[in-house]
Formats: C-alpha cells, structure tokens, sequence
C-alpha cells in the first residue's frame, strides 16, 4: 500500500509500518467521580455533582461503546481502580468490547507532593482494583492530571509498564529513559497536549472547574480536525484524550463521531489503540530521551 510521505521529516530512527504516514489515537479517561473527589473531597457532600460525574458511566459509556463499534476502532480507557471498584458493569462492558484498559490511578490522586512510598501505594492499589475488578495488568500509564514526579518514570518501569502517556515535548511516540544513567531502563511515550483534551473546551462546574465558557461542538470539531490534518501531514501522532462524562453527551459524541470518520478517510492514517502504537514503537531503535531537572541559576547573582 502506498501513501502520501511526510512533509517534514520523521526524529532519528522513527518510522511508521510500512504505507503508514501517521496514527490517531483515541483515548478516554473514565473519571467518574473521582476527578472530583481527589482534588475536591468535600464534592462527596454534594448531589448534584457526582449526578454529573455518574453521567460518565451510567449514560455515556453504552453510547461511546456504540459509536466505537460502529466505527469498528479500538480505543484505550484509562480507569483509575478506585471507578472500576464502583462501577464494575461499566468497566467490564469497556473489556468485554476489546478495548485496552490502562491504568489511571486510584481516586484520580495527583503525585504532586507525595513521597516515593505514598506514590507507588497508589500505583500498586491501582493494579490491585483493576485486576480485582477486570482481571487485567495494564501495560500503559496516563497519571491523573498528568502530574507527574522526576521518579515517576522509574517506578512505572519497576512495576511493568511498557508505556506512558504523559508528556507534552514531542509530536511523535519516543523511548523515554527513566533516568539519566547509560543503560537506564525505558518506556515509549506517547505524547499528549492539553488542546487535544476535552475538559478545557467543555467542561464547567461552577465554583469548582472551567470559566463556564462552553464551547459548541462543531467548534471543538474544527480546533481538532485542524490538529488532525497538521500532523497527519508530519507524520506525527494525533492523541486525543476524552472523558465520558464530558464528550459522551449526545451532540459531542456526534461530532467525536465525525473526527473519527475524518481520521479513517485520511489516506495512510492508522487508527489504532495506544499498546498496539507503543508496540510498534518499541520495536525501532530510537535514542533514548533523557529528561533531568533543571539547574537553577543562583539568584543573588544580578545579571550585568
């Protein structure tokens, strides 16, 4: 088969399969209540707010399920344990249509400030709820939030990862070393952004999240179609990340209906799941990239 070449060229030692020009990737995290609950706890007092948060599971998956299978595409969920724990029969529909589960946390909890112990206690309580629950170990990480600690990297290579979902530095899957020593261990990164992100564009909870500007569909339509096109003429990777409870209203999932359709019509872009992308990508001999902190400069020093 053959396709369209990329306008630019690819990084070192990164290529597609053969007649592939670029991939599309769509994601879900099924949040549930959890979003709020992990950052705002005192949510759980209120009725009306996890009403809007259970929109997710009770309403949004059947119809995100359906639209998928109409599409014929597999997508990957990432669940934290806490939600599977809850909503058992959402996360086994989610399984039982071949769909990749990745992991996503327990309740939704940023690292951010937790120490090294506290942060794999809830990576391992993830694992324990999502094998508990669907009998599954997933081989992909997308962090709550995104947050992420410089030892992140580390402790999901020590527990079996093959793959994160987290940074914002590249266009393209990488190998991302989890540290700066040769020969450090590494997983593939499949990079994100927050413009291909559902939340920022739709979702609102007045006091608690979003401006309250609620973006039409056809609008969030065009902003994704755009990236969609740009980078399928790069080469690039195209990873959307939807929450249920935000995109799986009706006139939303239309329009991520549409996105879909437009991303299969592309000539050489394969739809695919993330494990089956990060698959592929680890077979290349990429550089490893290595990510240290910054040094910062002494700030008695005035510059002259």
């Amino acid at each position: 088969m053959q396709s369209t070449p990329p306008a630019v060229p690819l990084p070192p030692g990164f290529r597609w399969p053969d007649g592939i020009r670029a991939a599309a990737t769509f994601t879900f995290d099924l949040d549930a209540e959890a979003a709020m609950l992990a950052d705002h706890p005192s949510t759980a007092a209120y009725l009306d707010t996890m009403a809007h948060q259970r929109y997710g599971p009770r309403t949004a998956v059947p119809r995100l399920l359906r639209m998928l299978d109409r599409q014929g595409i597999r997508a990957t969920f990432f669940i934290p344990g806490w939600v599977a724990e809850q909503w058992p029969a959402a996360a086994r529909s989610i399984r039982d249509a071949g769909h990749e589960i990745g992991h996503h946390g327990y309740l939704h909890e940023s690292v951010r400030g937790l120490d090294e112990a506290a942060e794999e206690r809830a990576l391992v309580r993830g694992f324990e709820a999502l094998d508990a629950v669907l009998g599954v170990r997933p081989t992909g990480y997308r962090a709550p939030s995104w947050d992420l600690n410089w030892r992140t990297p580390a402790l999901l290579a020590k527990h079996g990862f093959r793959y994160s979902s987290n940074l914002m530095d590249a266009d393209h899957p990488y190998r991302l070393a989890v540290g700066p020593e040769r020969g450090a261990a590494t997983l593939i990164e499949l990079p994100v952004h927050w413009a291909l992100d559902d939340w920022e564009p739709y979702n609102y909870l007045p006091g608690i999240t979003g401006t309250g500007v609620i973006l039409s569909p056809a609008v969030v339509l065009a902003r994704w179609t755009l990236e969609l096109e740009a980078l399928a003429a790069e080469g690039g990777l195209f990873n959307l990340t939807n929450h249920p409870f935000v995109s799986g209203r009706a006139s939303r999932a239309v329009a991520l209906e549409q996105l879909i359709e437009r991303a299969r019509a592309i000539d050489g872009m394969w739809v695919a799941s993330c494990d089956e992308i990060a698959s592929w990508a680890a077979t290349l001999d990429l550089p490893p990239v290595v990510h240290e902190p910054p040094v910062l400069p002494d700030r008695d020093v005035v510059p002259g």
